[in-house]
C-alpha cells in the first residue's frame, strides 16, 4: 500500500516577513486572506493534520480543515534561546554561533534543536503514517526536513531548499521509498 502525504506550509505572519525565529505569531490579515483563498484548491485527503503552532492552526482553520489533528513533529525547528529574535539580530550578537550552526547540521548553539534532531523528528512521523492520503499543515521548516529525509539527502540540504508560504509538497510512498512533487500553489491542478 501507499501513503500520499501533502504538506502545506502556513501562510504569511510577522515571524516569516521578519526573518525571526518562531515566535508563534498570528497569521496577518494578508495571510488570512491569501489561506481563505486557496481553501478551494485542497487536494482530497483521507486524514488532516496541523503543526501545533498558532499560524499552522490559523491556516488551517482559514483553509477550512477545521477538524485537523494536532501533530507536534510537524512544528518549527526549536531556536532555544533565540527564539523571537531575528536572524540579523543573533547573526549580529553571534556570529560565530549562526556561522557553526548553518554549517554543521548536528550544532545547537542556540541550546535548542539541531537540524539533523528536526530530520530525525520529521522523519519518525513520516514513517509513521498509514496508507491512504494525509493531508497536513506543517511549518516551512519541517517540510524542508520531510523533504531531506524521504530523499535521503543529507541534512546539510535543508537549507538549500525553500518552502513559500502556502505551497503544496508531495510526497508519495512509503518507508525507504518515496517520491516528491514540490512547491506548486494550492489550486494549480490539485487533484
Amino acid at each position: 500500500m501507499t501513503v500520499r502525504v501533502m504538506l502545506v506550509s502556513p501562510a504569511v505572519n510577522a515571524d516569516l516577513r521578519q526573518a525571526r525565529f518562531g515566535d508563534d505569531a498570528p497569521l496577518d490579515g494578508a495571510g488570512s486572506r491569501q489561506a481563505r483563498a486557496a481553501a478551494g484548491g485542497l487536494p482530497r485527503s483521507d486524514r488532516q493534520v496541523r503543526a501545533a503552532t498558532r499560524r499552522c492552526r490559523e491556516t488551517a482553520e482559514a483553509l477550512g480543515l477545521t477538524a485537523a489533528d494536532e501533530a507536534a513533529a510537524l512544528g518549527d525547528l526549536d531556536a532555544g534561546r533565540w527564539r523571537g529574535r531575528s536572524l540579523a539580530e543573533v547573526a549580529e550578537a553571534e556570529p560565530a554561533a549562526v556561522a557553526a550552526w548553518l554549517a554543521d547540521p548536528e550544532a545547537a548553539p542556540h541550546g535548542g534543536e539541531s537540524v539533523a534532531g528536526l530530520v530525525g523528528r520529521v522523519g519518525g512521523w513520516l514513517a509513521g503514517c498509514a496508507d491512504g492520503r494525509v493531508l497536513a499543515v506543517a511549518e516551512p521548516a519541517a517540510v524542508r526536513a520531510a523533504v531531506v529525509h524521504a530523499l535521503g539527502l543529507p541534512p546539510r540540504a535543508f537549507w538549500r531548499l525553500d518552502v513559500p508560504p502556502l505551497a503544496l509538497t508531495e510526497l508519495t510512498g512509503g518507508a525507504g521509498r518515496w517520491n516528491l512533487r514540490c512547491g506548486r500553489p494550492l489550486g494549480a491542478g490539485s487533484p
